[in-house]
């Protein structure tokens, strides 16, 4: 492409609701662009995008695929982010490294929840929107309920700019507001066509359209809005001007129609995207921190080189991608390293590739707005920013992901999966920022948590296909806690006579109920001597030793206050040890004494769902002794807040795509612990001195 500029650079990311077309259509793209000579199917497991196993197998997306295109003197990057709620982050992260987002929303199933969740996550960037209606091809497809949902829903500011001609079976083209041309195609998914003059049913309509797109694309120009005011007529080079101003500046949100299927219609959208879509200059300036400064960092090529780093692969063929999106200046592979200003290390550089799906192009040199990926870089993880040593020091946000709602416990099936299982989860840590693994200090799991089960289960797949890592699952234990509900007061006496030097420890211990929260305390109101001073940091250490396990049920007990207020001491046979055993002897007897219960951990939960569904989720929550705290509306969609305990969540995700056939989607995070109901409590004890009688 010669010397290459960011103008000429587009880069947008695919984003809907699981099935609204998003891998049919970047299959189409490239077979337009003459990239593949036929197109594959998500079903047949062949499609360019969908390369891994896992993807193939499911038929679904899991993980954002990078594709490189060249069209019309203008270098495409587009991420095909998976729709699946499971893989949430994945398009999160997608809509924040591109210049824009490509929002698919199927002719058929309307707006759905990861529909919603894609405009969220744009407009929180602040991302240019383009809507495509796609399956324009199926049976039901209605483009005029589906656009009046997106400007209700989302904005009015989405405007079609390609109407359908016909639609389900009849479907057969395009017609292009702007330019005021028909386009029939071929019926044989040959992308050819035939040019011809707006059909006369949708004259009016067009014109219409293309009123409110030139009335939007004026404003971004003043005097052109004076112009155009006084009744003069704008010139075609005025209104793409200012029309590609307004879509970069969210003033204009694009709207679609077309079929990847049968390839109606989407090579004019790729011509568009070269012509319209903003560039990483008409984006503009994007912001980093240098220490607690912030400043601004402007896609030009005589600034600094620096980049984002949004995701990594462990690809089976090349090893590991570090993908990284390039926000300004220059950088050749040619005997360079680059800087991970967080780790404050030097990488070296052994290529760049652009990737199309799986493979990868060598090019020598990179610059602002490229997105690209480097092998084997050791350190460099998701979030982190790379640059030139001693010439960019700021850092750029880390990319948000959501929250994990869904955990199991993991457990090696042998020794040998024991040993290697550390090495292989700091692995997928490290490509999959949806997921987190921790050894829970109060219950000895290891619990795994991600977006779903689905998410959890190709995790699995992949540790035993990369690593040969067999796990087996189970059902985390709640971590629970104990604490009491009145004061009490109890001795220990710890006294041992064997010969020699013998044992003795005395003391009084008054234990006392504090707010919930506020954990362990502890006063020492001895006088006079009873227990010597050099004893009493024995009694506070026993305390804190034995609370891990309460006499309830062997869970940690918290918010209480233990005062120490009386005891007795032997000049010879008094220890700390003595002094320790002493206070078991009372902890036991005083906890006991003053009401003990059950502590549980409740959660926070939003719930997002379809209107209609509410009751559904109301009833169900009620059912898992939950409590509504709230509703907000969005549109068709409803989000309903609850508190429930976290013992009736580990299955929700779950249970939730099947009361809701995937269109509900949730969050999930502590709140607070609170008493478990008794009933419940008898039979969580119970559990727990069984499990103490197998072990015996």
């Amino acid at each position: 492409m010669g010397v290459r500029k960011p103008e000429d650079i587009r880069s947008f990311a695919l984003c809907a609701h699981g099935g609204a077309g998003k891998t049919s259509l970047a299959e189409a793209m490239l077979f337009c662009n003459n990239q593949i000579s036929r197109m594959g199917s998500v079903q047949n497991g062949n499609t360019v995008s969908d390369f891994q196993s896992e993807e193939q197998k499911r038929q679904i997306s899991i993980s954002t695929s990078l594709l490189t295109l060249e069209r019309a003197g203008k270098l495409f990057y587009v991420l095909d982010a998976p729709g699946y709620a499971d893989f949430t982050g994945e398009m999160s992260a997608a809509i924040r490294v591109a210049d824009s987002a490509v929002v698919l929303v199927s002719a058929v199933g309307g707006i759905e929840v990861q529909t919603s969740r894609a405009w969220e996550y744009a407009s929180h960037h602040n991302a240019p929107v383009i809507f495509v209606i796609s399956k324009m091809d199926r049976e039901n497809a209605d483009f005029e309920k589906v656009l009046d949902d997106i400007k209700s829903q989302f904005s009015q500011n989405a405007l079609p700019v390609f109407l359908p001609i016909g639609s389900a079976e009849k479907f057969k083209g395009v017609a292009d507001v702007i330019k005021g041309k028909a386009y029939i195609y071929n019926n044989d998914g040959s992308g050819k066509f035939t040019e011809e003059n707006i059909p006369a049913e949708l004259t009016d309509e067009a014109a219409s359209a293309r009123e409110a797109i030139v009335e939007a694309a004026v404003e971004m120009d003043d005097q052109l809005m004076e112009k155009y005011l006084e009744g003069e007529s704008i010139s075609d080079e005025d209104l793409s001007r200012t029309l590609k101003q307004a879509i970069a500046k969210r003033r204009i949100m694009p709207v679609f129609a077309l079929s990847s299927v049968l390839n109606i219609g989407v090579n004019k959208f790729l011509d568009f995207a070269a012509e319209y879509f903003p560039s990483p200059v008409d984006v503009g300036a994007v912001e980093a921190m240098d220490g607690d400064k912030k400043i601004t960092v402007e896609p030009k090529l005589d600034a600094p080189f620096s980049s984002l780093c949004f995701k990594v692969l462990a690809d089976p063929y090349v090893g590991k991608l570090s993908f990284i999106r390039v926000y300004s200046g220059t950088l050749s592979s040619e005997g360079n390293s680059i800087y991970n200003i967080n780790k404050s290390e030097d990488e070296r550089i052994s290529s760049f590739k652009q990737m199309t799906g799986k493979d990868g192009k060598d090019i020598k040199e990179i610059i602002a707005g490229d997105i690209i990926a480097i092998p084997k870089l050791q350190s460099t993880k998701v979030g982190h920013t790379l640059a030139v040593k001693g010439g960019f020091n700021g850092r750029f946000a880390h990319i948000e992901f959501p929250k994990p709602v869904y955990s199991v416990a993991i457990v090696a099936k042998t020794r040998a999966d024991e040993d290697k299982l550390g090495n292989a989860i700091s692995r997928i840590l490290e490509e999959d920022r949806g997921l987190t693994f921790e050894k829970n200090a109060e219950t000895r799991d290891n619990v795994l948590s991600g977006m779903g089960d689905m998410h959890i289960a190709i995790v699995l797949a992949k540790m035993k296909e990369r690593y040969g890592v067999e796990l087996d699952v189970k059902v985390p234990q709640v971590p629970y806690r104990e604490t009491i509900r009145k004061t009490a007061e109890a001795q220990g006496k710890h006294k041992k006579q064997s010969g020699g030097h013998g044992q003795y420890g005395d003391v009084y211990i008054r234990y006392s109920p504090l707010e919930r929260g506020a954990g362990f305390e502890f006063v020492d109101s001895v006088v006079g001597g009873a227990v010597p001073r050099n004893f009493i940091p024995a009694v506070e250490k026993g305390l804190r030793e034995y609370m891990t396990a309460g006499p309830l049920a062997g869970f940690p007990v918290v918010d209480f206050k233990a005062d120490l207020y009386y005891g007795s001491y032997h000049d010879v046979d008094s220890s700390e040890m003595s002094f320790k055993l002493a206070t078991r002897l009372s902890f036991r007897k005083g906890i006991m004494d003053a009401n003990p219960v059950l502590l549980e951990p409740i959660m926070d939960v939003e719930v997002t769902v379809p209107d209609q569904l509410m009751g559904t989720i109301m009833g169900d929550f009620n059912s898992r002794r939950g409590r509504i705290m709230g509703m907000e509306g969005h549109g068709k969609l409803q989000v309903v807040k609850a508190q429930v305990p976290l013992s009736e969540m580990f299955r929700y995700a779950i249970d939730l795509r099947s009361m809701t056939s995937g269109e509900g989607s949730f969050s999930m995070e502590y709140s607070h612990y609170e008493e478990v109901p008794g009933d419940i409590a008898k039979k969580v004890i119970a559990a727990h001195k069984k499990e103490e009688e197998d072990e015996e």
